[in-house]
């Protein structure tokens, strides 16, 4: 019988994994390759803080994860997983339910000989009282479209209106995602107004991100977050940090040190977890996070045909007490290593052990800067800052691509993009 590989969720790692295996094992029939999301098509996760500003048309950049199974030779299963059953080596999926609550396709088990979870992570209001209730977030394309319906509303209401208005906007979290939605959401503040939604000023839409570290971007070095933080004040968004928000309510935020802040849409985009249904699934170790805790070879602990990576998992990193951090380069890398360690796991050879490498980071702040450093073994860590930085940041979805599609479609794409530019609205109006 031909091995069967299953790899749960389609984000950026689990569907390059899903795009390389079947391209090799899958084309030549020396496994069968299948990919289960709950969603039909998949975006960059990195890009929705511009889809929720409107920068970018989520309908126009998504991926149909049907048509990249057909042309890369692996199946797809839509569906969401709910359990494991280790015994029997299958997972439920529960039913898919249409947008009127009708059973789109029922609940049901899928077998495996290799299992691969790669279900990211979700936003994390560490219980924060009313954050679930009042708050957005920007876990997946639709909350991302969510938040932008809201925002392009209140201009509209304005804008049949008689008299200027005011909007406010909070964001609770100044890690990257936080901080190029500021960023962004002053640049969409300028080009309604620039398409005739001018009843809310730019200077109008007040922006504050309030960070509970003592600085922005706190995962990232201090060279980088100063400079981020100098800017984001020129372009007007007010940045607390020492903040710890303790309860939001419909109209506006509270802090800890008794701060209150008014705010007609809330955003929460401060820290993560894996999704609760992972926790001690089938007794397989996870931490409070809800990451399964994996070995170097991303082959979860007390598992060997069960492997997990990306956000969802614990990897522990050589020679530190920190794990491999959450970022779409460890994914990408993870996904890269997976490929051949399936491989070379049918054929009965040693796999290889992950250790992550850190390339730098980049941070865009819309059309007005970028900011980050990347990292080699030639060239140390090299300082970017403005049109270079933005340069090397658009390049990082392009590689993203490159796996996906390869090189000569990507460029179709690229030259597609350039020439829809000329008649599309540089802003989502709808």
């Amino acid at each position: 019988m031909t091995h069967r590989i299953l790899i749960v969720g389609g984000g950026a790692g689990g569907l390059e994994l899903a795009t390389r295996l079947g391209k090799t094992l899958g084309k030549r029939g020396a496994a069968h390759i299948t990919l289960v999301d709950a969603n039909l098509t998949h975006i960059w996760k990195p890009l929705l803080h511009e889809v929720a500003a409107g920068s970018l048309n989520a309908h126009e950049d998504e991926l149909n994860y049907v048509a990249q199974a057909k042309w890369n030779h692996f199946q797809f299963q839509l569906g969401r997983m709910s359990g494991l059953d280790r015994t029997a080596k299958q997972i439920q999926l529960s039913a898919t339910l249409d947008d009127v609550g009708h059973e789109l396709v029922p609940e049901r088990s899928l077998g495996y000989d290799t299992l691969v979870i790669a279900v990211g992570s979700n936003t994390n209001d560490f219980g924060t009282v009313g954050a679930a209730q009042h708050c957005l977030f920007l876990d997946s394309r639709e909350q991302a479209e969510r938040f932008h319906q809201q925002l392009l509303n209140h201009y509209l209401r304005a804008h049949a209106g008689s008299e200027n208005e005011k909007i406010s906007v909070a964001i609770v979290g100044a890690g990257a995602t936080g901080v190029e939605l500021a960023a962004e959401l002053h640049n969409a503040a300028h080009e309604l107004a620039a398409y005739g939604l001018d009843r809310i000023k730019p200077q109008d839409m007040h922006i504050t991100l309030i960070e509970a570290g003592s600085r922005v971007l706190p995962a990232l070095p201090n060279r980088i977050s100063t400079p981020v933080h100098q800017t984001l004040e020129k372009l007007g968004v007010r940045v607390m940090t020492n903040a710890t928000v303790s309860e939001v309510t419909a109209d506006h935020l509270k802090t800890r040190n008794g701060d209150v802040i008014e705010a007609s849409l809330k955003v929460w985009a401060a820290g993560i977890r894996a999704p609760s249904f992972l926790k001690d699934i089938d007794g397989l170790e996870t931490n409070r996070l809800n990451q399964l805790l994996v070995r170097p070879t991303l082959q979860t602990t007390l598992d060997d045909n069960i492997f997990a990576f990306g956000d969802c998992a614990a990897c522990p990193q050589p020679g530190s007490e920190q794990n491999v951090p959450p970022r779409a380069q460890a994914a990408h890398q993870q996904a890269s290593m997976l490929t051949k360690s399936l491989k070379a796991r049918l054929q009965g050879k040693p796999m290889p052990t992950y250790e992550y490498k850190d390339y730098g980071s980049l941070v865009s702040l819309s059309r007005f800067s970028a900011v980050g450093n990347l990292m080699g073994n030639l060239t140390g860590s090299v300082m970017l800052e403005g049109w270079l930085a933005r340069v090397f940041y658009a390049s990082l979805y392009r590689m993203h691509q490159v796996a996906l599609y390869g090189l000569f479609p990507t460029l179709l794409l690229m030259l597609g993009n350039r020439i829809g530019r000329g008649t599309e609205p540089r802003l989502k109006l709808h």
